[in-house]
């Protein structure tokens, strides 16, 4: 039988690995041939190997020195807690949060009247009389004062926070006399001042306008009003100077005003009137500040439609309108949300239609938002006025309006608006002001009881109460002192009546420190966990600006 190994007539003969015919002896040529080749490749495999333990030897040694040349990054180490004292001084409701210095904390900028902040620093250094106004930032770390800058009193108003995106080399606008400053948050230092527009006297916020003199800067917008009109000035966001001429606008008086852009890019002067809230259209004033100057800006058909003929303004919200305010403070195309008589209303930011309507008897203070479910929508915190010195406060749902919590507090005199913090877990931690009424010492009058509370969104039948602050708080804010951790609170303290001298204190608190004193309350169906299990959440949280 024939095996496959042998070769047949109709098989061509079998070949061996080398190209050699099967069956036949290499000659000496090809054997040396094929010596010198398998040499060549071992010497070739040598090569690779040292060429590959060299590299990374290299890689290695970079690395390694490296990391020894190039310090990691120090976290900014901070205080717990610091206060800043000022005897003999004023101050004003004012607080606001910059980067003033390269630490990566957030620090505080606020008002002082005095006649000297240290004693190298007093108002006669810019040859101004005694008590003057000061504009300082405290350093958010430690409470050590970065910097000061002197300005002839009085003080009007101030607003930071005007830099972002713009262009401007400044951050911060003061009203002071008969003056306007604009101020650089890092330096201190003057970036130009010039004198109040003639007219009314300008009220904040300060509208960030696009730019509108071509000067690749943004501009801003100035609204100032009595009972018999309103007024709009446009500034020059480089210099200061004024663009055009003041615009008039004669109806009845703007309680309030804020800047919105629409869905189409079309930007609105919105006025809080006694009758409603209106949109005038950002391109007619500019066009009547300076004939034909609008710089591109986009009009929006869909609101001008609506347009009164007479005075140009777009109705927006038609009511007895008492306040209205962003969700997002830093979007100008944010929702917005209006307190109107007995009721809150949230407008859609795109197209500046109603979403939705809550029914309230009163709203004491200016309502504040937090995220109190996982929906992604920003939910609104309402303090309602439910008679009997007692108020409600409420979360209501952002995309529906309706009630997701509610507690009732004493409404003890001088506490301040409710505030939250973001966290990484898409929640926000809450904090109130007032007294439980379970709390309450019968014997004492409330007005000399004032306590505040935190409130975690999984564990909502329980507040941590914290009776830390007692004296007279004349501005207060909770806020991120630096990205993704550092929660903190500031607490601006002094005497009752604004701008009366006495002794000043700023205070920063971080969040979390009042936690182990804290008294923990529970209402209604209270949760099964223990005390100190509920503590623990709030120390386990970690914060974040999303």
């Amino acid at each position: 039988m024939e095996t496959t190994d042998q070769a047949t007539e109709g098989d061509p003969l079998k070949t061996g690995e080398d190209g050699a015919e099967a069956g036949t002896v290499p000659s000496a040529t090809e054997l040396k041939r094929k010596s010198c080749k398998e040499l060549g490749f071992s010497k070739l495999s040598h090569w690779r190997t040292a060429v590959f333990f060299l590299s990374l030897f290299l890689c290695l040694t970079i690395v390694f020195a490296f990391s020894f040349i190039i310090p990691c990054p120090v976290r900014p180490q901070y205080l717990v807690t610091w206060n800043s004292s000022f005897p003999g001084a004023a101050t004003y409701n004012f607080l606001a949060f910059e980067h003033a210095n390269e630490d990566k904390v957030m620090d505080v900028l606020f008002i002082l009247k005095t006649t000297e902040v240290t004693q190298n620093r007093s108002c006669a250094d810019e040859a101004l009389s005694s008590p003057c106004v000061f504009l300082l930032a405290l350093d958010g770390t430690h409470g050590e004062n970065l910097w000061d800058y002197p300005l002839e009193p009085d003080f009007h108003w101030a607003q930071c926070g005007l830099e972002r995106e713009t262009g401007r080399t400044w951050d911060c606008l003061l009203s002071h006399s008969d003056k306007l400053t604009a101020i650089d948050k890092r330096t201190g230092t003057k970036i130009w001042q010039q004198s109040q527009p003639t007219g009314l006297r300008s009220s904040a916020p300060v509208l960030s306008v696009p730019d509108l003199d071509g000067d690749k800067v943004g501009d801003v917008a100035l609204v100032a009003s009595d009972n018999t009109q309103t007024q709009l000035v446009l500034l020059s966001g480089k210099t200061g100077d004024q663009i055009g001429t003041t615009v008039v606008l004669d109806s009845t008086e703007t309680a309030s005003h804020l800047l919105h852009r629409t869905e189409k890019g079309s930007y609105y002067v919105l006025l809080q009137k006694d009758t409603g809230l209106y949109g005038w259209a950002l391109w007619k004033i500019a066009a009547k500040a300076k004939a034909g100057m609008d710089m591109g800006l986009k009009k929006d058909q869909h609101l001008e439609r609506n347009a009164s003929g007479t005075d140009g303004l777009v109705p927006i919200y038609e009511s007895e309108v008492s306040r209205m305010l962003k969700t997002d403070e830093t979007d100008d195309s944010s929702n917005l949300l209006v307190v109107a008589g007995k009721e809150v209303a949230l407008l859609d930011g795109k197209h500046l239609e109603l979403l939705w309507r809550f029914n309230t008897s009163s709203v004491l203070s200016e309502p504040s938002f937090g995220h109190f479910n996982k929906d992604g929508l920003i939910d609104v915190v309402i303090e309602e006025d439910i008679g009997n010195n007692t108020k409600r406060i409420i979360i209501l749902d952002g995309k529906t309006g309706g009630v997701l919590w509610e507690v009732q507090l004493l409404a003890s005199p001088n506490s301040p608006r409710p505030a939250s913090i973001d966290t990484t877990n898409y929640f926000s931690v809450f904090m109130f002001w007032g007294l439980m009424p379970s709390e309450s010492n019968s014997s004492e009058p409330v007005t000399s009881e004032r306590r505040s509370y935190m409130l975690h969104p999984l564990y909502s039948n329980a507040l941590l109460e914290s009776t830390n602050v007692v004296d007279h708080i004349i501005a207060f804010k909770a806020t991120l002192m630096e990205r993704g951790r550092h929660a903190a609170y500031i607490l601006l303290i002094g005497p009752k009546e604004e701008g009366a001298e006495s002794t000043v204190v700023l205070s920063k608190r971080k969040l979390k420190q009042d936690v182990p004193d804290s008294k923990v309350l529970r209402f209604g169906d209270g949760t099964t966990k223990s005390n100190e299990d509920i503590k623990e959440a709030f120390n386990r949280l970690r914060f974040s600006d999303w």
